[in-house]
Order: structure tokens, then sequence, then C-alpha cells
């Protein structure tokens, strides 16, 4: 079998994993943010000189980057103009026309990525069924190309009214200015988001018209790098809604990629949950930068098709920018180990949602921090063993992070809360409360239960806290997954190579008429196989979806639409709204505004490593002792370890607190549970 290579670079860690026929062989690198490729190869040689294997044994290579993200967050993106119908420049601007805190009189809308000046309209109009209403002007596009020039313009999004349903006028202006200028970046709102509303489709359109330049050029340095280097083989992209696509489709999409790292991490955490037969299971994603939160029942990940990048706004709803593309539903907060803390006005601490991420990076790394972090706080707690950290790559410096907390929590906090202990306890407390809450509040927003779940952490900070927020939580128990440091890279090797298309086509049950669904679908199916069928392995199958609601709703709902008649699509839309809401509306109508077919190729992925009966070989199997740390390749499989306790490996350290308990299980998982 031939190794298989899986890069997850993160805000402040590039994580690489070499799946071999013997074992999985890891590493964390520093995330190198002028030149991501530069940090995934050093990535890529050190798991190769490790496992003592050479680059052409390498069959596959899958990829997850936040690149795109931090694009989008940073505002450095490509200069982009947005041509759209003549009147609607301000729909970017316009958005719900509602505010998301509504008693806040200083909030600050997100500005749009395009500026006013490059929204430029030109005469045309289609009515919602398709039909041309006005014909589009070809010469005031071309009038359009000086201008463009003059300015320095590389992508262009195009987004007319109603071009979902009769995407002719795009097609038409994309082929003036792909003939005008020939090096720009072009980008259809009908092929990236050929859905109703919009004000969200035109968002997407730009977004991935914004970064769509950045990321082909990087996806194209990083090939290159990796065939120079004698990696030459199939290379896959991780998408945000937990499947793997080709470097092409990445390109010329690259706002699918957004949410491709944490998307990972959902992916392993189901997987685990399959195998060991967990119904109910939370997983706990918490790197460098950010913690991720997502819910697991029987197996599957909640899977949404809108997310908002950048909520700037205490991570509210509303106050990031939306785009419309298929992701694993989760919650995403600015709780990771590069965390800031401080001490505000009210004496209150505050931790995130500000990183210090790996350019200084947490003053313990010793590379130029000079402000507290969680990590920080976790090194004063004596949590992180300085030696080991990041596999040794990093020595962590103890006295440096006492004298930030010292200075940063300890000192404004004054008075007999002065001490730097305490303050960094404080400081772990409330980044723990953070990720606690933010879990309650994304269960109930989804009408779920959180109590008696299994938490499932990973990343490099996730163990560290994990006991603590399942005591908070009520859970009944944690599990941290072999190699966790750098689960999300983990998690591609399960991933299937999938595509997700969608359509807006409108049809009421009441008046269904099967040839408009037959249509729609052999439509998404032919798009989904162009997008799949080069790269898959295996058979091909589908997840056939209705996003459907009762006649005068404002909003729908994600519903199974396998069996494609009237009333198997009304019995599914009564079960799907019955369990989020908790009743059916008798006597209404239900209707369907869009569907979506995702085409697998195989099976869902790989088993994930680990997680099987061929567990790893214990190196010893005696008791740990009455040592604070103990390596977790010297657990003893079956007999508990009772905290306090650090189990400490190279990507990261569960911390089993007192009155809990940890056991190694068959399939080489540390499982913590409270004492009895």
């Amino acid at each position: 079998m031939a190794d298989r290579l899986a890069v997850d670079i993160g805000g402040t860690f590039t994580d690489v994993v070499l799946e071999t026929a013997d074992r999985p062989v890891t590493t964390k690198v520093l995330t190198t943010h002028a030149e991501p490729a530069d940090g995934v190869m050093v990535g890529v040689a050190q798991v190769l000189e490790r496992a003592g294997t050479n680059a052409d044994a390498v069959g596959v290579v899958l990829h997850g980057t936040t690149l795109a993200t931090n694009a989008l967050i940073e505002r450095r993106g490509a200069k982009t103009v947005l041509v759209t119908t003549e009147g609607h420049r301000d729909v970017l601007e316009m958005a719900f026309e509602n505010r998301f805190e509504q008693y806040d009189l200083n909030i600050d809308r997100p500005q749009p990525l395009v500026p006013r000046r490059w929204r430029l309209t030109v005469p045309e109009r289609m009515n919602a069924a398709g039909e041309v209403l006005t014909p589009l002007d070809s010469a005031a596009v071309t009038q359009l190309v000086p201008r463009l020039v003059e300015e320095g313009i590389e992508s262009v999004a195009v987004g007319f009214l109603h071009g979902y349903a009769n995407p002719a006028h795009e097609h038409l202006v994309r082929d003036v200015l792909g003939t005008a200028l020939p090096d720009a970046s072009i980008t259809l709102a009908s092929d990236v988001c050929p859905e109703i509303r919009e004000f969200e489709r035109f968002s997407t359109a730009c977004a991935n018209a914004y970064v769509k330049p950045l990321m082909s050029r990087y996806l194209a340095d990083l090939r290159d790098r990796l065939n120079a280097f004698g990696v030459r083989c199939p290379f896959l992209m991780m998408t945000s809604g937990g499947g793997l696509c080709s470097v092409e489709t990445a390109r010329e999409f690259p706002i699918r990629l957004v949410e491709s790292g944490p998307a990972g991490g959902a992916i392993l955490a189901a997987r685990i949950a399959a195998e060991l037969e967990l119904p109910r299971v939370v997983s706990l994603d918490m790197g460098g930068t950010t913690a991720k939160i997502c819910l697991i029942d029987d197996g599957e990940p909640l899977l949404s098709r809108s997310f908002e990048v950048d909520r700037s706004y205490r991570f509210r709803k509303g106050s990031g920018l939306p785009v419309r593309i298929p992701v694993v539903e989760m919650v995403e907060i600015g709780a990771g180990g590069g965390s800031l803390a401080s001490v505000d006005r009210l004496g209150r601490i505050q931790v995130g949602p500000q990183s210090a991420g790996s350019e200084p990076g947490p003053a313990c790394y010793g590379r130029g921090g000079r402000h507290a972090t969680v990590t920080d706080a976790d090194v004063v707690l004596d949590r992180l063993d300085p030696t080991r950290f990041a596999g040794g790559t990093l020595h962590l410096n103890v006295d440096a992070a006492r004298d930030v907390v010292e200075v940063d929590v300890a000192g404004p906090w004054g008075g007999a809360q002065g001490d730097v202990y305490e303050a960094a306890n404080a400081v772990a407390e409330v980044v723990d409360e953070n990720m606690a809450a933010a879990a309650r509040a994304h269960a109930a927003e989804w009408g779920k239960e959180i109590a008696s779940r299994t938490l499932i952490a990973f990343g490099g900070a996730a163990p560290i806290h994990a006991a603590n927020i399942a005591d908070k939580l009520e859970l009944d128990a944690v599990l941290v997954p072999p190699a966790a440091g750098v689960g999300s890279a983990v998690g591609f090797l399960a991933a299937p190579v999938s595509y997700e298309v969608v359509r807006s086509r409108y049809l009421r049950l009441s008046a269904f008429d099967q040839s408009v669904l037959d249509e729609v679908m052999a439509d998404m199916r032919a798009e989904a196989e162009a997008v799949v069928g080069p790269v898959a392995q295996g058979e091909l199958s589908e997840i056939r979806r209705a996003y459907m609601r009762y006649v005068g709703q404002g909003f729908e709902i994600a519903v199974p639409a396998e069996v494609g008649t009237a009333e198997g699509l009304r019995s599914a839309f009564d079960a799907a709204y019955e369990q989020l809401y908790g009743r059916l509306i008798p006597g209404l109508d239900v209707e369907v505004l869009s569907w979506t077919l995702t085409l697998l190729a195989g099976s869902k992925g790989t088993r994930v490593h680990g997680s099987s009966s061929n567990a790893r070989a214990r190196t010893s199997t005696a008791a740990p002792g009455n040592d604070s740390r103990i390596a977790r390749q010297d657990l003893p499989e079956g007999n508990p370890v009772v905290g306090p306790v650090a189990i400490v490996e190279d990507q990261t350290t569960t911390v089993v607190p007192a009155g809990f308990e940890a056991r190694v299980d068959g399939y080489g998982n540390v499982i913590l549970r409270r004492q009895p």
C-alpha cells in the first residue's frame, strides 16, 4: 500500500501526517504566513526522514488550509470588481437590511469585499423563471474594459439577478471580459452559488473572486514544490463540506476551502463515533488560534449550506461575511493556545479572540511574544513539558511565561489575587467556560442536548482543557484519539472524494412534477461526475437533499430526498420539521426551493488510523507510579491512571485532573472518566 500524506495549515501550526503501512508519522511546524508552502515543505521533509522513506513512496497528498479564510479576514485578497444588474450595485451593502445587535447603537457592519467604486453595472434583466426581460447590452460590457485595466483589476465577479435560473447573461460577460482581459480571473455567481437570494449569491461570488488569484498561485506553487521534491502523485484538497476534490476544482472554487481544516477534525470525530458505536458525541478541536465545536449524532456531523467568515461582533450571527457553500456545521470561537489574555477596566479577565498566532506566538515560544496567552498560562500551571512541546521542536521558556502572566493578568488583577499561579488558573477557567458556553449555545440553537455526550478532543490544546470542559458540561467521558495533536490532518485520511452540487428549482408538493425533479437531479449528477470522476476510485453513490419549508415561511430546512415522490418528500419533511421544532403545522402546503446532490466515490473514506483492532504495541505494562507526567506510549492498556497526571506525547498533552482517571482502550484511545 502506498503511503498517504496529509497536511493541515492552521493559524499557528502546520500539521503533517504520513500514513505508512506500519504506523503514522506526525509532526508540527510553525505556520509560515508569508509563504505557507515553506512550512509545508519543512513538515513533509521531517515526516519522510522520520519514517525512513522516500518521496516517491507517497501515493496521494491530502491538503487543507486556512489560507483562503485568512485572506478574507485580513482583507489581503485580489483587487476585485463586481459586475451586476443595473440598479443593484448596492446589494452587497444593503445585505439583509437588519441589525444583528438591535440595541447597540455603535455596531459596525462588515464592510463588503468589493468597495462601491468597483461595483459596476450593465443593462440586463432576467425574471425568476429565467426568461429574458432586458437583453444584455454587450457594448456596455466592452466599455468597462478600459476602467478595469486602469484600476489594475485582478479578479472579476459577475452576478446578475436571477442568474441561477438562467446564466446566459453571465456567460456572455465572461466571454467578453475573458477575451479582453486574458490575465484576469473571472468568477460567475451562477457557477459558485446557483441558488436564490441575491445577497448571499453575490457575496459568495465576490469572496471566491477575492481569494481566487491568491489560492490559485499558492496551490500551483505547492504542487510544483512537491513535484520538485519527488512527491509526484494525486493531490487532493479537503473541502468545507467534509469531502475531497482535485486541485483544479479547488483553484476554480477556493471559497469551498474556508473551513477545510475544521471539517477534517469533524470527519475524524464522526468516524471514531461510528467505529466505537457512540451514538451522541461532541467534538472539540482546539488549536493555537481557535476552538471548533461540532455535534455528531449516529456517526454523522451536522451539515449546512451557509457560513459566515470573520464574525466581528462577539461571534454573533449576522456580523460576518456570509457565503453559501457546503459546510460541516460547527461553532468556532477565538479560544486557542495563542489567544491573548488581559484584564479589562472592570477587573475581569478576558481571553481572545485576538491571537498571538505563530508570529511571534506566545511568550513561552521565545520568538518575541510580549503578551500573555492561554499557552503561557498552561506553562505556568505546569501542564506542558517544556522539552517535548511540538515534538521537541520548541523548547518552552517557563520564566517568560510567568513574566507575561504576571504583567498582563496577575498585576492588573491586583490585591490578594495578584498571585501568578492563581492568575494563570483563572485564564484557563475563563477560556474553558467560553468553550463550554459556546457548546451549550450551539446545541440549543439546533434543538439538541449537550449533556451525557462523549467529548472527543483533538488539536494541540484540546486534550489539555478537555476534562475541565467536560466537567462543566456534565459529560460522561472524554476520548483522546491517537495522534490527537494533529487530529484534523488525520481526519483528511478518513474523508471521501466527494462533491456537492446545488440548484434552485421551485416546486410545490401540491403541484408536484416528476419531470422537474428528474431533470434537476440529472443535471446535478452530470456536474458532480465531471468533478469527481477524474479522481474517483470505486463506485459512485449519491446523497440527495431538498431544502423545504411551509408555504409562507422565510427559511428552509434540509430534508433527505432519496425517495423522489411527493409522498416521500412530504413524509421526510414532516419527520425533519418535527424533530427540529417539536411540532407540525396542519393544513399547510410545502414547497421546495433548492436541491442538492452529493456524489461520493466508494465508501466514506477509510478507517481512522489507531481506531481499529490493530492498536499499537505498548512499550510498558507497568503502572506509572506517582510521577506527575507519563509518556502516552508507556500507558498500560486497561489499568487506570489516576489524576492529577499529564499524559505527554509529541503533539499534545492530555491533562487528567484530580477526580478523574484515564484508561487506554483496545483501539489506542485514552478515555477519561470521573472516579467513582
